[in-house]
């Protein structure tokens, strides 16, 4: 919005690009900013202050003060903007803070003066209530135009003024008795005086009237030739203001314009840099998502290139078998002498010998494919299990298949042996399998514990496990 004050009014500025405040007759108002209008002219206040003399008379002192803001000074703009401006001049509160300064320096004033200094020396009075005011009001960008402190009233009970009035007054009526005797006197000498006086004056002021008229003349046209030519100077210098506020106004213009565009560019730029780290965001998690996708396939893809590497290590093993049986049969059947004979063999026993090599080496590749499969497996198992390795080893065993193992080797082993078996039952004593038996119930638990070294030994043989520490520990060939 563009804001144009009156000539006697003054746009206040604030907010966005403006440290303080801006003071402009004329202005645009960008978005983020504020403003106020603020008149400057001046305001008349009236008062009557109650003072006391150095006597401790009191009075009372009807004044009239013109005061504005102080247009000729910036700063002081700046202060009655910021302390003032949003105030009516009217108001209450401005013309309370006015009369409260105006009041107190004129009490003060007066407290250091008497009445007779008072009354004698009203304009020395006024002048020096006059610069004590206009002291205090400086703080808030305010000047005093006119001060016009009108006659002093007594206040009731306290006729001073009246009664030096009247003093005045007789002592002016004696005077002008005095004054009158004296005029009359000097009125009937000086009428003769003036009679032989009028006749010599009326010759010379002729002669003089004919000069003049004739000066008169020559001084209007010289006059009128001046104010000719300094009507043209004015012209011409509203002319050269006319343009110089035309183009402050176009660079002011083109001022708002650049920055305007500023703005729209950084906020295009901020938008953009915003897209590009969403768009960075975005990609950062499909790279996590392909890396877990990629992770999870590891192993999968790590057996079957494994298979297929060894079977294409078969597969040219086999080429290379049979174009060598070609070659040797073409030599058997062409043999038309030994050395041809020896040299096709030689030569198929050296395309054998190659090919179990490019297969060794194809199968040593598949093992060592094979062999990072699983590892990864191992670590991916040993990090689920939080680092665990009796964890890790107890799953593998069970996911292989070794405890069934282990028990099926053990059958084997003792399949053919017919062990004698033994069952205990609720103190029945102890049946073997050739029908004798005992009745001592201690014996049979003597038994029992006589059984467990063997059998945590041969546990521990096996699989590599140690009973818990409360069933006991095993020893270098005893166990407790």
């Amino acid at each position: 919005m563009y804001r144009v004050a009156s000539a006697s009014q003054y746009l206040a500025i604030t907010g966005v690009g403006i440290d303080d405040i801006k003071l402009e007759k004329k202005a645009w108002i960008l978005p983020g900013q504020s403003y106020t209008v603020f008149d400057i002219s001046p305001v008349n206040y009236t008062f009557e202050v109650q003072a006391m003399s150095a006597e401790k008379l009191p009075f009372i002192l009807p004044a009239v003060f013109t005061i504005g803001p102080r247009a000729d000074d910036e700063t002081s703009l700046l202060k009655y903007a910021k302390l003032m401006s949003a105030h009516d001049k009217l108001s209450a509160h401005v013309k309370e803070l006015v009369k409260g300064v105006i009041e107190g320096e004129t009490r003060v004033l007066a407290a250091s003066m008497t009445m007779e200094e008072i009354f004698k020396g009203t304009k020395e009075f006024k002048q020096e209530v006059f610069e004590k005011v206009q002291l205090e009001l400086n703080q808030f960008g305010l000047l005093i135009y006119n001060a016009n402190v009108k006659q002093l009233v007594d206040v009731p009970g306290h006729e001073y003024f009246s009664y030096l009035g009247q003093k005045i007054q007789m002592e002016a009526a004696n005077q002008a008795k005095v004054d009158v005797a004296e005029a009359k006197m000097k009125g009937e000498i000086g009428s003769k005086a003036r009679e032989g006086k009028t006749l010599q004056n009326e010759a010379r002021i002729d002669a003089e009237t004919k000069i003049i008229a004739t000066q008169r003349q020559g001084d209007g046209k010289k006059e009128e030739i001046r104010v000719k030519t300094e009507v043209k100077i004015f012209e011409n210098q509203r002319e050269a203001d006319v343009a110089e506020a035309n183009a402050e106004l176009a660079m002011k213009k083109a001022g708002w314009a650049r920055q305007s565009q500023l703005a729209e560019v950084e906020a295009a730029k901020a938008v953009a840099i915003r897209e590009a780290e969403l768009q960075k965001e975005v990609e950062r998690m499909n790279a996590l998502t392909r890396t877990e996708k990629l992770r999870a396939e590891l192993l999968s893809k790590a057996s079957v290139e494994y298979e297929t590497r060894v079977q294409e290590a078969n597969w040219e093993l086999y080429k290379k078998q049979k174009a060598a049986e070609a070659v040797l049969y073409e030599k058997e059947k062409e043999a038309e002498a030994q050395k041809a004979i020896a040299e096709a063999a030689f030569f198929a026993r050296q395309q054998v010998a190659d090919g179990e090599l490019y297969a060794k080496k194809k199968e040593a590749e598949g093992i060592m494919v094979l062999a990072q499969a699983q590892g990864v497996y191992l670590r991916t198992l040993l990090e689920a299990l939080g680092g665990n390795y009796n964890a890790l080893r107890d799953y593998m065993m069970i996911n292989n298949g070794m405890f069934q193992e282990i028990a099926k080797i053990n059958a084997e082993a003792v399949k053919g042996l017919q062990p004698k078996i033994s069952i205990w039952s609720n103190g029945s004593g102890r049946e073997a399998a050739d029908g004798s038996g005992s009745s001592n119930a201690m014996a049979e638990v003597a038994g029992v514990y006589r059984m467990l070294p063997p059998l945590f030994k041969t546990v521990h043989e096996q699989t590599g496990m140690l009973p818990p520490a409360w069933m006991g520990s095993l020893t270098d060939g005893s166990a407790n």
